[in-house]
């Protein structure tokens, strides 16, 4: 069965279509996590804002996360000690920190799933970079811990543990902080020339400040997130009838796999590729099923796709210097249900007067000259040069055909189509030409 676990026997809550002319003090493009927690914090201020989602909310990105919420992302703090120095290393990882720490007082009155468990990185290649971690998250102030051997069913170098971190259900999560708020579904936004003028299309809303939470910020004139961010699909398989493990497992190498378990799920999580190029896909996890975990019966599968910043910290904040009131979060890294919190608290504070103690990790406002930026111009190029007359609508690449999951995808830019060119995934605002 295709489609995410979370969708199965849930009904979200449903919101009207927003028609008219109005006015608001701040709207909140992207009924995701990340726009619904902004709206819920404003909420909680009294804050007098709109939240404008152009289908159902977590109908995108969302509901096909694993849903982990961890500060461990990947081997990430000694790269960010040697590139950035100690203080913004430590202000990422409080930032990240305080991000489950909201999840778990949130989630105390809420039926969502919501369970504490350790968080591991392991290696299949290196025990000295793993030792390497375990030194720069104790030289930030955080107890991680090295093991040799893990739980998992096959031979690795040894893992870094993170203590009490979490895992939960997320749109049981959103169903019940979403339900009250003032969020209108059934309205894309589809042009933002003014600054401080939304339109869709029954609609025209004026507002002081905006929050681009629309996954990939789609306004190309400013911010050169074309430039800045690519996309990456990933592959999930859930099965029963698999050991079940104590924590939650990523690999250190981005080709590796991922795993948790839910309620009597194993997740196997991987196969993962830039979108628009091949990739393993399911194939290769069930493949590695079969290997590992032979007796595993698959209940349902389905796909991610994240934004994937330069430097693998996001953009949290002002979306250019020279828009002083439009606000942006995307380049969630894999990590989304973290950084979605970190993102919303952060801007909700922003939007009302208040400046952040974490921006200066996260500003998209930070140097973009960095090895990734080139591979980003080389397909893009590549791809507005290549002959074809099947187009993206975002900014003309060349789109590619996913055999595994029969859609068009850019390798530019990430945005996605049905076989028929109707959009699936932004950055792109409308369908495709496919003849």
């Amino acid at each position: 069965m295709s489609g995410s676990i979370w969708t199965k026997q849930l009904k979200m809550p449903e919101f009207p279509r927003l028609e008219g002319r109005v006015k608001t003090n701040i709207l909140i493009i992207g009924g995701g996590i990340c726009g619904i927690l902004c709206a819920y914090f404003l909420d909680l201020m009294g804050e007098d804002y709109i939240l404008a989602e152009g289908n159902r909310i977590c109908s995108g990105i969302t509901h096909n996360t694993t849903a982990k919420i961890t500060s461990q992302h990947g081997l990430c703090y000694k790269k960010m000690l040697d590139s950035y120095g100690k203080e913004k290393a430590s202000l990422y990882l409080k930032a990240n920190e305080r991000a489950l720490s909201l999840y778990s007082r949130l989630a105390k009155n809420i039926d969502c799933d919501f369970e504490i468990k350790p968080n591991y990185v392991y290696s299949m290649k290196s025990k000295k970079d793993l030792k390497e971690e375990v030194r720069a998250a104790k030289e930030l102030g955080f107890d991680a811990e090295f093991l040799d051997i893990t739980e998992l069913p096959f031979k690795t170098k040894g893992a870094v543990r993170f203590k009490d971190q979490a895992q939960f259900h997320p749109l049981k999560f959103i169903s019940h902080i979403a339900k009250d708020l003032n969020i209108y579904e059934n309205t894309f936004i589809k042009d933002l020339s003014d600054p401080k003028t939304a339109r869709s299309s029954e609609a025209v809303i004026s507002a002081n400040k905006i929050i681009v939470a629309s996954h990939f910020p789609f306004i190309n004139k400013h911010g050169s997130y074309f430039m800045k961010l690519y996309q990456h699909r990933s592959y999930v398989l859930a099965v029963e009838n698999a050991p079940m493990l104590e924590g939650m497992y990523v690999d250190a190498d981005k080709k590796g796999m991922s795993f948790r378990c839910h309620k009597d799920l194993l997740f196997i999580g991987g196969g993962g590729h830039r979108t628009g190029k091949p990739g393993g896909s399911w194939k290769e996890l069930r493949d590695f099923k079969a290997k590992y975990f032979p007796d595993a019966k698959e209940v349902c599968h389905w796909a991610a796709q994240d934004c994937m910043s330069l430097d693998g910290i996001p953009y949290i904040g002002r979306y250019s210097k020279n828009t002083p009131d439009l606000y942006v979060a995307s380049g969630f890294n894999k990590w989304g249900m973290t950084s979605s919190m970190a993102a919303a608290e952060m801007l909700s504070s922003m939007v009302t007067g208040k400046e952040s103690d974490f921006l200066p990790v996260f500003s998209p406002q930070r140097s973009v000259i960095k090895p990734q930026l080139f591979i980003n111009s080389f397909e893009s190029a590549k791809n507005l040069l290549s002959p074809t007359t099947k187009r993206c609508s975002h900014l003309g690449c060349a789109l590619k055909w996913n055999k595994a999951e029969h859609t068009w995808d850019c390798p530019c830019h990430g945005s996605r189509f049905e076989a028929n060119g109707q959009i699936i995934d932004n950055p792109a605002q409308k369908n495709a030409k496919i003849e």
